[in-house]
């Protein structure tokens, strides 16, 4: 305290400096109540007497409660600073410092806002609590942006958030504009366009799509990526026109797929898809004939499907050699194989492709009726090609069953057969009657009977080799999947970094437990990295399992617990 001081007299006669800007900004909106209570704390201030807030209430005819009030609103405005409570102690500010200054809100100005603002609310089934209404108002108090323009936020987050909408949300946009000095209808609508242009685009595309729900705020996400890739509207509605039933998803690898082959034209994008929904077809119907069950069809549309189709097969002529392919239990690649050679040799269209598989299943049905005399015989190309030589020595259907008859006791028939048809035309023999009198009653030399056990073991061989060939099959197909992720420079490296990490963990469990956050954080992120680039080439985990025919006995003929399997039991029916 300073050793000079005003006497009372003195203070009593003084004057108290009161701020022109209290008087013109905050005097008119405040009551008498609390105007007064500012003076009288502002003499306080300036007389310094030892005052308390009890006798300042007695002596205003106020309430302490009222008191303390009052001194809260002022400090809303800015212009005091409450230090206690009880007791009461306020720091009075400059009036220059102050923000802004207090707005009385009369409700019927935002009449016509509120009606239009629950509205929107209602339509999202979102409503607001007291205290948000009165903060969004003392917002467009505070604040130059107009009411519409407010409208307009509330629209843009109700549609970006749904469900999720939140009184937080339509603020921080709101502030977000007027600090870049946005605050008319015009320039809030313009700041939207694109959203709102989006969503238009968005609302056409779910209708497309059979989608129902809300759009969300990813959904925006794919668009931009597809407009990113130099995709426009009427290729996007081209793509979604060819999903029977779409997901966006299944568009985006659509639309990812025209990218990667540079079509962005929309005609150019609708002759693709008409081109491809037909491969595709074809694809099925070829995988119903090998019996092979395709679930990435992409793959081998691409492996194998389009080089078909350029090499001059089609929906007519692939499933007939399929269909003959089948018989051999051959799979995708096997048929490859065939394909490649009919192509070599110039079987290409429909009429040529019928001629070889017509030959080829005649082919089959005379082993067949061969395997009914001399027991099984493998169904293989070398087979064929032994009874299309024989065909080509000028030997009837007649004659070579002829010989069958000759060798059903032989250990090795076929060649037995081979032998016999090779001795007949080199006597000139082609027809029964012409057969000589000593070979229709001889049993060919080094021959053995067959007795009913032979027999059944020859069926159960056969069975076994058809079992093993369905094995192989799905075993060939995952082996195919496995080379083809491998090749891919992440997922080797991924997997790679993943059976690294398990031996790391393993031992970090025994001598460094204090590393296993770190170890296994970073398996996490190769488990997702490989993920990731299994999703990029058309690939899932599945890929990596044998489908089986028959998941039961998982192609073996019997269960686990050592019984006969369904599928092996009707074999032998």
């Amino acid at each position: 305290m300073s050793f000079c001081s005003f006497s009372k007299d003195f203070t009593e006669n003084a004057f108290t400096s009161v701020e022109n800007q209290f008087i013109t900004k905050y005097l008119p909106e405040a009551d008498g109540d609390a105007v007064r209570v500012y003076l009288y704390g502002l003499y306080l201030c300036a007389t310094a007497q030892e005052f308390d807030a009890e006798n300042t209430a007695r002596l205003l005819r106020l309430t302490p409660e009222k008191l303390g009030n009052i001194f809260g609103f002022w400090e809303e405005c800015g212009l005091v600073n409450i230090l206690s409570r009880a007791p009461l102690l306020v720091e009075y500010l400059p009036v220059s410092s102050a923000i802004g200054k207090p707005k009385p809100i009369r409700p019927e100005k935002y009449a016509e806002f509120n009606r239009e603002l629950f509205g929107i609310l209602q339509r999202e089934e979102k409503f607001l609590k007291p205290y948000e209404q009165l903060k969004i108002l003392e917002f467009l108090e505070n604040n130059p942006m107009q009411p519409q323009a407010f409208l307009l936020v509330v629209e843009y987050c109700a549609k970006k958030d749904g469900k999720k909408l939140t009184f937080a949300h339509i603020l921080h946009a709101a502030e977000k504009l007027v600090r870049e000095h946005k605050y008319t209808y015009e320039q809030v609508e313009a700041e939207y366009a694109d959203f709102n242009a989006n969503t238009q685009i968005l609302s056409e595309l779910f209708a497309k799509l059979g989608i129902f729900r809300k759009i969300r705020e990813e959904d925006g996400v794919y668009l931009s990526k597809w407009q990113g890739l130099g995709l426009n509207k009427e290729t996007i509605f081209v793509a979604a026109d060819s999903l029977p039933r779409g997901s966006l998803p299944a568009l985006d690898a659509l639309l990812s797929e025209l990218a990667e082959k540079g079509i962005k034209d929309s005609e150019q994008a609708k002759e693709y898809i008409s081109r491809r929904g037909e491969l595709l077809q074809t694809v099925y119907r070829v995988a119903k004939c090998l019996n092979v069950k395709v679930e990435q069809p992409r793959h081998f549309l691409e492996t194998y499907m389009e080089r078909w189709s350029e090499h001059g097969y089609d929906g007519e002529s692939l499933p007939l050699v399929a269909a003959l392919c089948a018989r051999f239990g051959y799979g995708f690649a096997e048929m490859d194989n065939l394909l490649s050679d009919l192509y070599a040799a110039g079987i290409v269209d429909v009429e040529s492709v019928k001629e070889y598989c017509a030959k080829q299943n005649n082919g089959l049905k005379l082993i067949q009726s061969i395997e009914k005399i001399c027991g099984v015989v493998k169904k293989s190309q070398s087979a064929l090609e032994m009874v299309a030589t024989w065909k080509s020595w000028n030997f009837t259907d007649a004659m070579i069953l002829e010989a069958a008859k000759r060798s059903a006791n032989a250990s090795a028939p076929i060649a037995y057969i081979n032998k016999l048809l090779s001795e007949w035309k080199r006597l000139g023999v082609f027809s029964p009657s012409e057969i000589p009198e000593r070979e229709t009653s001889s049993a060919p030399r080094g021959t053995m009977f067959k007795t009913e056990a032979a027999i059944a073991a020859d069926a159960r061989g056969e069975r076994e080799h058809y079992y093993a060939v369905l094995r192989q099959r799905a075993q060939r197909l995952v082996e195919e999947a496995e080379r083809r992720a491998r090749s891919d420079p992440e997922f080797s490296e991924a997997e790679k970094a993943l059976k690294k990490g398990e031996i790391e963990l393993a031992r970090a469990e025994v001598f460094r437990p204090e590393s296993l956050p770190s170890i296994r954080a970073h398996l996490e992120q190769m488990r997702a990295k490989r993920a990731a680039a299994l999703a990029r080439l058309g690939m899932t985990e599945e890929s990596f399992v044998p489908a089986y025919t028959c998941p039961k006995c998982s192609d073996t003929g019997f269960l686990p617990d050592g019984r006969a399997c369904d599928c092996y039991q009707k074999r032998t029916e």
